[in-house]
Order: C-alpha cells, then structure tokens, then sequence
C-alpha cells in the first residue's frame, strides 16, 4: 500500500456502527420477505424455469453487490459514495428479502441442483456461451460479472482509500452489467408478472446506479 493510502486511512472518519448496520438490513429483508408472500399469494401460474432460476441467481449476485457495498459504505471517506453503496446494500438486500419468499411460497429450496445460469443457457444474454457443463462455479459467477475473492480481498485491503473507491466502482458496475444481461434474459423467458416487474425495477436502479458510478470515477480521476 502506497504512503498515499496509508495517508488517507490515518485521516479516516471514525468507523461507523456495523451492528447497526446489519440490523438495518437483517430489517430491511424481513419486510421484503413479508412482502414477496404476500405478493406471491397473488400468483395464479406455476413459474417456469426462468422464474426459479432468476430468483436462485440474483439472490447470490445480490449477495455479493451487499457485501461489496458495505465495505464500501463502512470506509469510504467519499461522501457520494457512501450514499451509493448504503441505496445497493438496503436496496438489494429487500429484493433479496422478496425472491427469497418466492421461493418459499412456489414450495422450493433456495438453491437447486442446476449450475448458475443454466435457465439462461440458449438465449442472447447467456454471458457470451459462458454456461456450459464443464464451467466451474468460479468461473460462472465471473461470467455473471461477480468479484472473485481476490478481488475482494483487494477491495477489503483498499477500503477507505481513493484506489479502493475506484476499485469500488470498477467492480461494480461490472456487477451491475451482469445483473442487467440476467434481467434481460427474465423478460424474455419468465411468466411471472410480479418477478417481471420486479426484474424491470431492478434493471432501472441499476442503470441509474452505473451511471452514478460511471461519474464518480470521472471525478476521482479513476484509470
């Protein structure tokens, strides 16, 4: 680590409450749950292939852009992106929270025997034929534009320093692009209309986030 770096830590804000944090969310995605079964309640098809698999997926593609956003949220010294991380983490750990009671209510266990993406396989948003029966998991979720665990051992390394915001940043919005080709595949297979809009609303705050994102490096000078 640069002096720089090391420069910006000593000059850090004092950390914030993780447990407060984390009740927050454990809050947040309790609502959410209790809004998914009621939701689900409305549901009169079965959901097909996609439903599940989109459901299955974004709630470990969630998972990581939460963790990500709150080490982001507890270090960062940039006011902006601090908001930024805080909307992703709350707001993907609700949507998190809804597909979880999907599942619940369609009477299916979270996670099921098909690799990730496999209800993509076929279609345009495929991740470029990354789905096939010899990829390895690792090499799934970095298709679907997912952090491998060095890079978040670097982002954790970095944290609270302009190189970790742009790493941040970088990662990201890489995340988010993979989240936007797993939407896009939903609204051309899915049945569902309530995982449908939620998918749509999804993919809106992920844009808008990107381009937040896109901004803020810009103003960090990020390379």
């Amino acid at each position: 680590m640069s002096g720089e770096d090391v420069a910006e830590r000593e000059g850090a804000r004092p950390r914030r409450s993780w447990p407060l944090i984390v009740f927050v969310l454990v809050l947040v995605a309790g609502g959410a749950f209790a809004a998914g079964r009621f939701s689900a309640f409305d549901t009169v098809a079965a959901p097909n292939r996609a439903d599940i698999g989109f459901a299955r997926d974004m709630q470990v593609h969630h998972a990581q852009a939460v963790e990500m956003a709150m080490i982001e949220y507890r270090a960062t010294q940039d006011d902006e992106l601090r908001v930024v991380a805080y909307d992703i983490a709350t707001g993907q750990q609700a949507q998190s929270g809804e597909m979880y009671a999907w599942l619940v209510e369609w009477g299916l266990p979270q996670r099921g025997s098909e690799p990730l993406m496999a209800w993509m396989q076929g279609t345009e948003h495929d991740h470029g034929g990354a789905v096939t029966s010899d990829a390895t998991e690792d090499e799934l979720r970095e298709a679907m534009g997912m952090a491998t665990d060095e890079e978040l051992a670097q982002l954790q390394e970095l944290a609270g320093t302009t190189a970790g915001d742009c790493l941040f940043t970088d990662r990201m919005i890489e995340h988010h692009t993979g989240a936007l080709e797993m939407v896009a595949a939903e609204r051309d297979l899915g049945s569902i209309p309530r995982v449908l809009q939620t998918a749509e609303a999804m993919a809106d705050t992920q844009q808008r986030e990107i381009e937040v994102l896109q901004s803020a490096q810009a103003r960090l000078g990020c390379g």
